[in-house]
């Protein structure tokens, strides 16, 4: 299987239209239970089947020290992006995601260089900061100044930020971000225009929330609320739309996939699981590309934020 490629903005990496995201290894109690070895022989699957970005963070448990393990010897086939700003060690007590974040100059580096250990790599491709926060929070931290002399020194090739609303446009102005990681799905569009201006500013756009967190599944409803939506919301979205009236014998999934991978300034979407055969089902979705032009635009129609 040949997947298709896209330019990650100014990088001059071209990554696959898929991605994955690593979250999904983070083990429980907040991923699913799946054993080393089954993790490594995912990690090993998804690099044989030429997907070549990997997403990370401090923030997914024990995911980057199982990539460090498994796929470490591979690390010439795949863009490795990971996360900064999170908190190093075990969450608080008691914390719930989305976990504190400290974006000091301490701790961006200090987890920069656990997550070279872990990872047992040289360099990151990608370092993004976490959680969206402030540029005035970021420039009182002297958060720009440390990923800028970390890119100096060689362990960072590439700077990215994780970002939503309200904050999202100011960080695109910045003009230091190499790289944006954007909520976006059919339910999820509030962030569709931002995809482009980021793109027209000459970065490369990440998707999250792409495809599983962002699609009713095929009998039970939403799987997951989809990144940022209250609980419900996706569903409540989906349903008012009648979009379903269009899809044929399409599943919900294929299109919700696909329907991303349709937005034009996409470079990859990211897209995670710890179940080879979801694996498979979404490498032979995102092989048959966007959806045809007249379909996605009549969705577009019906799933737009204000039409329900």
């Amino acid at each position: 299987m040949t997947i298709e490629t896209r330019p990650l903005g100014r990088t001059g990496a071209n990554v696959t239209i898929l991605g994955y995201g690593a979250m999904e290894l983070r083990g429980q109690p907040r991923g699913p239970a799946i054993e080393d070895a089954e993790a490594g022989q995912l990690l090993n699957a998804v690099l044989d089947s030429g997907i070549n970005l990997i997403d990370t963070s401090i923030d997914y448990g024990r995911s980057e020290g199982l990539i460090g393990r498994y796929v470490a010897h591979r690390r010439d086939e795949y863009f490795l992006a990971s996360k900064c700003g999170c908190l190093l060690g075990e969450p608080p007590q008691g914390a719930v995601p989305p976990f504190p974040h400290d974006y000091s100059a301490e701790n961006i580096r200090a987890g920069t260089e656990q997550s070279l250990r872990r990872l047992r790599t040289d360099r990151l491709d990608l370092l993004q900061v976490h959680m969206s926060p402030s540029r005035a929070e970021m420039e009182t931290a002297g958060t720009v100044e440390t990923l800028l002399s970390l890119r100096d020194e060689g362990k960072v090739r590439f700077l990215g930020m994780s970002g939503i609303l309200p904050d999202l446009a100011d960080h695109i102005a910045m003009g230091v971000f190499d790289v944006f990681q954007i909520p976006y799905s059919a339910v999820q569009r509030e962030h569709e225009d931002l995809i482009s201006a980021a793109v027209e500013s000459g970065a490369g756009t990440l998707i999250r929330g792409g495809a599983a967190r962002g699609a009713p599944s095929e009998d039970k409803g939403w799987r997951q609320g989809p990144l940022g939506l209250t609980e419900g919301e996706g569903q409540r979205r989906w349903e008012s739309s009648g979009v379903d009236q269009l899809l044929g014998d399409m599943g919900h999934l294929e299109f919700v996939l696909r329907f991303t991978l349709s937005h034009p300034d996409l470079s990859s979407t990211i897209v995670g699981t710890s179940n080879a055969e979801h694996l498979r089902s979404n490498l032979a979705f995102a092989e048959k590309g966007p959806l045809p032009a007249d379909l996605y635009e009549a969705a577009k129609e019906r799933l737009a934020p204000n039409s329900s």
